[in-house]
């Protein structure tokens, strides 16, 4: 038998609960724009998010686990220090040349500008470490949950994606990954194993969530809509943790503020998809309870 999560909250009430939560996620991001911590965030997040869809291809072929990529003296700059030992992320950089090139019209020498292109190294953060580590780090702004899950919230998600015919499975993740969900058929959500109880759950609620919304996108289509689809995914865990009453602001906010680029009109703009799928994995995970255990 599936395990559930009791609740005393009516399908009305935890939809009015979810359009509540959903909204609070734009209006804290907008807060958060104006402080001092978004505007390191925003210096630190520009290094990444800019690689072609060919590059992100080859770094999710060589790192899947791979979080924010950049180059060894970018990674200086930033105030952070690649290990020594590391192996680089192999990709395509390039660089704008001149050139003098004969006119074949007119046979006269011009000038020509064409990008080359050239193999170059990027590390992971999870290959590098803080140069100061007394200073403000801006890639932490979202802080990983401590504490338990009391609720069951991890085993109600597995039931329900193992239902639904996924392996839900607890293992080690290089990096700072939490989770992930496979894109190549085989129906794996992985989580990580050295998660405390409240992260773990949260992650679940997160992975559920891909697999509800993104789970017929292959791999390139995922790549290219990044941004959007870790959005809606964080929202969901974000709204639906919080109708169970688990709190995780201090990491979705972060989250979902850096992937939707803090703009929240972004946020707002996946209302739709987030809310449907809350609804849908808020439903499958509860269960209301019997009136002597709501006395």
């Amino acid at each position: 038998m599936a395990r559930k999560i009791r609740t005393t909250k009516s399908p009305e009430e935890r939809r009015a609960e979810a359009e509540g939560l959903h909204a609070t996620i734009a209006e804290q991001v907008e807060e958060l724009r104006s402080s001092e911590a978004w505007t390191r965030f925003l210096t630190f997040a520009q290094a990444f998010h800019r690689y072609s869809i060919n590059n992100l291809l080859l770094i999710l072929a060589q790192k899947p686990e791979a979080t924010h990529v950049a180059g060894y003296r970018t990674w200086q700059k930033l105030g952070r220090q690649v290990r020594k030992g590391e192996r680089g992320i192999r990709i395509f950089g390039g660089r704008d040349v001149r050139e003098t090139v004969e006119d074949e019209q007119t046979g006269e020498e011009k000038e020509q500008r064409r990008v080359r292109f050239f193999p170059v190294s990027v590390f992971d953060m999870a290959q590098t470490d803080p140069i100061d580590p007394e200073a403000d780090d801006p890639s932490t702004l979202a802080h990983r949950l401590r504490g338990d899950d009391p609720l069951g919230i991890l085993a109600a998600v597995t039931d329900y994606l193992t239902g639904q015919g996924w392996t839900v499975e607890r293992e080690a993740i290089p990096g700072e990954t939490n989770g992930y969900t496979t894109t190549d058929g085989t129906r794996r959500v992985v989580v990580d194993a050295d998660l405390s109880p409240a992260q773990a759950a949260k992650t679940a609620l997160h992975e559920a969530a891909h697999v509800i919304l993104h789970a017929e996108q292959d791999a390139a289509e995922y790549v290219q809509h990044r941004g959007v689809t870790e959005t809606e995914a964080e929202s969901v865990a974000y709204v639906v943790a919080g109708i169970l009453g688990l709190d995780t602001s201090a990491y979705s906010i972060g989250y979902v503020a850096g992937w939707s680029n803090g703009e929240p009109e972004t946020i707002k703009a996946t209302a739709a998809n987030v809310l449907r799928a809350a609804h849908t994995l808020a439903d499958a995970i509860t269960e209301p309870a019997e009136e002597s255990d709501a006395a």
